[in-house]
């Protein structure tokens, strides 16, 4: 296994030609106050898998692929239901 960073997120936004927006959450308890602290980045990722909004996504670190892209999504965990019928 290469020594890539993995990390897990939701797909928020696929309005990009193969990008995504993957908004990684993090919860971690305060040093000092013991408070549950809620955080979350959002990262570009490249897609070539076809991710919907709302899906659960295994995102890669990779070399730079254009200005702000840096992760590439390696598998899809979960697909979201897609309610609308068109």
């Amino acid at each position: 296994m290469s020594k890539r960073r993995r990390l897990t997120g939701v797909v928020t936004s696929n309005k990009m030609d193969k990008t995504v927006s993957v908004r990684i959450a993090r919860r971690f308890r305060h040093r000092l106050y013991k408070k549950v602290i809620d955080r979350h980045i959002s990262v570009k990722a490249h897609d070539e898998l076809g991710c919907d909004i709302g899906d659960k996504v295994l995102i890669v670190e990779s070399k730079p692929i254009s200005k702000t892209k840096r992760w590439v999504v390696e598998e899809i965990i979960r697909k979201t239901v897609s309610t609308q019928q068109a």
